[in-house]
């Protein structure tokens, strides 16, 4: 007995019915068997309905390649229903990939020029977005017919298509130059027309109906009679429906912008517009449009943010264009209302409008002052949104970004992981010679909290601001011991160097860095980078750590056993690396030259480690033991070689 074919509605049921993936796959497997069953049979009455099926297959993510013939044949067809399954078919089993796709040329050739608005509307949604190289070459010129063709339905649909075509294929930059400063001449702006709703079967009919009347046929002889008549086929009454379409005018911009994006020439031409483009924004902020195309109080932001994006091209290092949209984009900046996120959004257009175009210095602060104030808003998305606009302008606008500086200060504290990285880069970013201090409080008590994802950027920041802009260089030496202390574990590689360096090169503070690295290693060793710091200093200084003598700081007494005690506890800690040991073994060994004391309990420890398992302290230690066995006699009695 042989199982009949499912319904699509039954098949979904039985899909979601299925309690395993392989009753899942079972169910689809027979239900391909009937739809290749009845693919081979050729019945053209029920080819639309199996390919509806194999669709919902498809998006289950199953093998649907055997339909795409099929969809080859209803494109082709004279039924309405039989295009709309067909061309959907093209679109979701078709692409680039497959040589079937360049079949259907000819067929959305033949619907382009027929005059069906319904027709041309599904072939054109298809070829932008699935139309190739060779399609977009062979097709451009229906489309460019289609450009200025009485029915905004048919126009939209056509100017979409171009911008596809546009990306594809560049070079037909000039095909769609010319119709292009028409559309701009567009006032249609939306209004309620008659549109076919495709998902009715009702509709469907009605259409068929049509285009099996006299009229119909009379239409289509007249097209093929006239080809170059821009003349439509005219819309049917019985099966209209008020729907709104889209404003034309904003897939115009959406066209000029790419082919400014793309052709040199188009750029050129485009800036002659510069001054229509600045009436039609500065009609949609003073008087607005229709209330349909308005969001939260705001005309169009859609519109206006298309445009602000055009101009932005337009006046990039041009200084004409640029001083055209002066007045324009001051007005944008101050009329707009911020209270809602439509407002905020053409507010950001502006803000990036006129930074990338020649404006003038009191605009551009404008710019920042705005951007500041976003700072300001609830909303995480917009703080986000200023921080990384502010990043970006601190190099050209460093004073004006100066001003939001507690502002930005203020956002380092955020919850949020990306905002807190955003405010750190743009503090960084801020810091200069003349608030370095102010600046280094404020990063270093972030430090002390900061996540621990964060902590390593904002340690290597500080210590580069610090390198770069240290007032002193007590100040750089303790600002890098605080930042060893705090966050030691996640500073460079090079912090080390870079401050034995420093130390070594301020012989007045000498005295002052060895108090100030014992005090830090004896309250804890397990920053590594500062550990290994510390015992280089006392390595180096360790005479003038027992001498007292520190009008600075509070005086310390510390006797040589201490000393000694330190460097051996860091010998032996877990905590400390190879690395660490080697440093802190050197001191030991430096020390036994600088100390006045006995050097037995030196030689110990150093031979101690004559047979440790790490070869580089192993050498050390053998070559510090061969010293004091062989060369003992050549030490200095006051202690320095």
């Amino acid at each position: 007995m042989v199982v009949p074919s499912l319904k699509l509605q039954d098949l979904i049921e039985e899909i979601r019915g299925a309690r395993t993936q392989a009753q899942e796959r079972e169910v689809i497997q027979k239900e391909c068997a009937h739809i290749r069953a009845s693919f081979r049979d050729g019945d053209p009455m029920l080819r639309h309905r199996q390919l509806t099926k194999l669709f919902y297959v498809h998006m289950l993510g199953y093998p649907a390649h055997f339909g795409q013939m099929e969809c080859l044949k209803l494109i082709a067809s004279s039924r309405f229903t039989d295009k709309r399954v067909g061309y959907l078919g093209a679109m979701l089993l078709l692409d680039e990939r497959h040589e079937a796709h360049l079949l259907i040329t000819n067929s959305i050739k033949n619907d382009l020029s027929q005059g069906i608005q319904p027709v041309q509307g599904l072939a054109l949604c298809t070829l932008s977005t699935m139309g190739s190289a060779e399609m977009c070459r062979d097709l451009a010129t229906e489309v460019e017919k289609l450009l200025l063709q009485p029915s905004p339905y048919v126009r939209k649909k056509a100017i979409l298509t171009a911008v596809h075509m546009i990306r594809k294929v560049p070079e037909l930059s000039n095909v769609f130059l010319p119709p292009c400063a028409k559309l701009l001449h567009e006032r249609h702006h939306g209004k309620a027309v008659g549109l076919p709703i495709l998902c009715f079967s009702s509709v469907d009919k009605r259409i068929e109906n049509w285009m099996g009347t006299p009229a119909y046929r009379r239409r289509v002889a007249h097209t093929h009679r006239h080809t170059r008549s821009r003349l439509s086929c005219p819309w049917p009454p019985p099966f209209t429906s008020p729907t709104l379409t889209p404003g034309i005018l904003l897939g115009t911009i959406t066209l000029i912008t790419e082919l400014c994006e793309r052709s040199p020439e188009a750029l050129r031409h485009f800036r002659k517009v510069v001054p229509q483009l600045a009436q039609i924004l500065r009609t949609l902020v003073t008087t607005g449009c229709s209330t349909e195309h308005s969001i939260s109080g705001v005309s169009d932001p859609f519109l206006q943010v298309q445009i602000l994006r055009l101009l932005r091209i337009l006046g990039r290092n041009h200084e004409e264009s640029s001083e055209t949209m002066n007045d324009l984009l001051a007005q944008v900046a101050t009329n707009t209302d911020t209270s809602r996120n439509a407002g905020n959004a053409v507010l950001f257009e502006t803000v990036l409008t006129i930074m990338d175009i020649r404006s003038a210095a009191g605009l551009r602060v404008l710019a920042v002052n705005i951007l500041g104030r976003f700072l300001h808003n609830s909303d995480r998305n917009i703080r986000y949104v200023a921080l990384t606009s502010l990043l970006r302008l601190v190099q050209s606008d460093h004073s004006a970004v100066q001003r939001h500086r507690p502002t930005v200060v203020e956002c380092l504290q955020e919850t949020d992981a990306s905002l807190s990285r955003r405010a750190l880069e743009l503090s960084l970013a801020l810091v200069n010679g003349s608030n370095v201090r102010a600046m280094m409080q404020e990063l270093q008590a972030f430090l002390e909290s900061c996540p621990p994802d964060l902590r390593a950027d904002c340690a290597s920041g500080i210590l580069l601001a610090a390198e770069r802009f240290a007032p002193t260089k007590r100040w750089h030496i303790d600002t890098i011991l605080h930042v060893l202390t705090t966050a030691g574990t996640h500073v460079r590689d090079d912090a080390v160097a870079n401050l034995t360096q420093l130390i070594g090169g301020a012989q007045e503070l000498h005295a002052y860095s060895v108090r100030r690295l014992y005090n830090a290693l004896a309250e804890d060793i397990s920053q590594q980078p500062l550990v290994q710091v510390a015992a280089w200093c006392i390595g180096e200084y360790g005479d003038l750590l027992l001498e007292g003598n520190f009008e600075e700081i509070e005086p310390l007494q510390v006797d040589e056993e201490e000393v000694l005690a330190l460097l051996e506890k860091v010998l032996q800690s877990h905590m400390s690396l190879p690395a660490t040991r080697g440093y802190a073994l050197t001191a030991l060994m430096k020390l036994s030259t600088r100390l006045r004391g006995d050097n037995n309990r030196i030689r110990q420890v150093v031979s101690i480690y004559g047979s440790c398992l790490d070869m580089e302290l192993q050498q050390r230690a053998v070559e510090y033991d061969t010293l004091f066995r062989k060369y003992d006699h050549m030490r200095k009695s006051e202690g320095h070689f």
